[in-house]
């Protein structure tokens, strides 16, 4: 069960790939300095280093982001336009909640978002990299039956290739930035919620139904299998469908 008090933790400077700790004080203009701050943000979200519903104050992400405050300010008011963070005024800044409803809400969302790209992608003669796809989905299927050590982060990645590939359908940079944020929310509840082996076998068979139907340019069962994977990832989540 998640406790959705704010936390807090001990958090030390974000070190670069060589293990240093990065310089604060750079000369790089300010809007470059705010989008880096909020890639660094969105990094330390998907990681699993900014926890579900954990509380930071702003010197303490200031910190961790390891950017001027003002940049960190801007990025932090980016993050909360995408549901990613709730600002506390005069106290700091908590993570999102994996709570139910929320998660609910964002796979409602993904999977509004994957039929309405698989739409415009068979009615428009789009193509996608079906073969490789259902490779790559066939070959965890397999592996997870004797699970390695990088199997969560395969899973994981394989997971977000159909979806990314189904959202490359979506017409316009609203529905593509939408897709984006959303990603990132559930990229939070996936640090909370993580693939194990006995759900790594069913979803990926569920995905490869949709590849077949994709194949077959099936509409009518590309949206059904669509429905059954939310149905079936909110179940074993504990979460009632609507």
């Amino acid at each position: 069960m998640n406790d959705n008090r704010p936390q807090t933790a001990g958090i030390a400077p974000k070190a670069d790939e060589t293990g240093a700790a990065p310089d604060l004080c750079t000369n790089q203009p300010q809007g470059d300095q705010s989008d880096q701050a909020y890639r660094a943000l969105v990094e330390g979200l998907r990681a699993g280093t900014l926890r579900s519903g954990m509380f930071l104050s702003m010197p303490m992400l200031v910190t961790l982001l390891a950017f001027p405050l003002a940049a960190v300010r801007e990025a932090v008011k980016r993050a909360e336009a995408a549901a990613l963070v709730q600002i506390l005024p005069k106290r700091g800044v908590m993570v999102m909640t994996a709570d139910p409803d929320t998660t609910r809400d964002c796979m409602d969302l993904r999977a509004m978002l994957d039929l309405h790209g698989a739409r415009r992608l068979l009615l428009g003669g789009g193509s996608l990299p079906l073969a490789s796809l259902r490779a790559t989905h066939e070959a965890l299927l397999r592996d997870a039956r004797a699970p390695a050590a990088d199997l969560q982060r395969r899973a994981i990645t394989t997971d977000l290739s159909l979806h990314d590939a189904l959202a490359t359908g979506l017409d316009g940079p609203v529905l593509r930035r939408i897709y984006a944020e959303n990603r990132d929310r559930i990229a939070v509840i996936q640090t909370q919620r993580p693939f194990l082996a006995d759900r790594i076998l069913p979803a990926m068979t569920e995905h490869l139904a949709i590849i077949a139907a994709l194949e077959a340019r099936d509409l009518p069962a590309v949206e059904q299998a669509i429905r059954d994977h939310l149905t079936n990832t909110l179940r074993w989540w504990g979460i009632a469908n609507r």
